[in-house]
């Protein structure tokens, strides 16, 4: 089922929750809607997507005509259009995967990452307190933590965030968190590691070094590449998501990784490795260019 920006008429009887999915058509939540979709199907869940660059509907094909699901076009920025949403969906539960994610994008356009992940969660956020939903997600990042996964972290680490993605996703885990302080608003904030598989865009590490190798272009390493990183399988993440809808609990914060880290460079030789058949470390080495690291520069104007 689909709809435009108006918001449609309600879902057939009998089906007991309404959740909706901010960003549902982007790479991890797709993967989230199929599964509550097909393992709930006396639950409406409701996709809400404006259609970025990096959204596709055709990851949501499985399940785009099944009775318990509905598209709506739409920007969580826009307060009327939120407003009436709520209003006519009758939601129950939000999970809110909806943001702008690639870090490489958020030093050249840091007001545009803040208006969304900032200021669109802040919109949302009111929208679903004053429908008096019974559970707000929140989906944050392990990145507020910090770019590396050399130090061990857990949920009351402090927040680092190293770069202007990762500190917007930190400034919009302080408005969810205030509703829960102020008002007791049931939010629960998942913060997890980096995830792969099916339909991932190819901006992310994984997809972009095989896809640079499918064209014979090197892996493009920055800095050392000896930072660390947790890599999480996409119906793995998926099954952490349906866990904290069934169990997470107000006011709480969950991690979602692994104890499994692994350095760039580490990665990009074992996907040379398979991409290239290869396992002379000389020839591996020829297919990684390492250039300079990320620098975190604020503007001054």
């Amino acid at each position: 089922m689909s709809a435009g920006v108006s918001p449609a008429e309600g879902a057939p009887r009998g089906l007991t929750k309404r959740i909706l999915v901010t960003g549902g058509a982007g790479f991890i939540a797709s993967h989230v809607i199929v599964s509550l979709v097909e393992k709930y199907p006396n639950y409406v869940i409701i996709n809400l997507d404006k259609l970025d660059y990096c959204a596709s509907l055709t990851n949501l094909k499985t399940v785009s005509e099944k009775e318990n699901y509905k598209f709506v076009q739409g920007d969580i920025c826009e307060p009327n259009f939120m407003k009436e949403l709520f209003e006519t969906e009758k939601i129950d539960i939000v999970l809110h995967f909806a943001a702008q994610t690639h870090v490489d994008l958020s030093f050249w356009h840091k007001l545009e990452f803040n208006y969304v992940n900032v200021y669109g969660t802040y919109i949302l956020l009111r929208a679903a307190y004053k429908a008096n939903v019974e559970k707000f997600v929140y989906v944050s990042t392990d990145e507020v933590y910090g770019g590396s996964c050399d130090k061990e972290f857990d949920e009351s680490s402090p927040k680092q965030p190293t770069n202007p993605y990762a500190k917007s996703k930190a400034a919009a885990e302080c408005f969810v968190q205030s509703y829960w302080e102020r008002y007791q608003f049931p939010v629960v904030i998942t913060r997890s590691s980096n995830v792969y598989g099916p339909h991932q865009f190819p901006e992310k590490v994984i997809p972009k070094f095989i896809s640079l190798l499918q064209q014979n272009r090197k892996c493009c390493i920055h800095g050392s590449g000896l930072q660390k990183r947790n890599f999480l399988y996409a119906s793995d993440v998926a099954e952490a998501f349906l866990t904290v809808l069934k169990k997470g609990q107000p006011g709480e914060i969950y991690n979602i990784g692994t104890s499994f880290a692994v350095s760039i460079t580490q990665l990009a030789k074992e996907l040379i490795h398979l991409i290239k058949n290869t396992s002379s470390e000389a020839e591996i080495e020829h297919w990684m260019d390492y250039v300079k690291d990320r620098l975190f520069i604020e503007e001054c104007s």
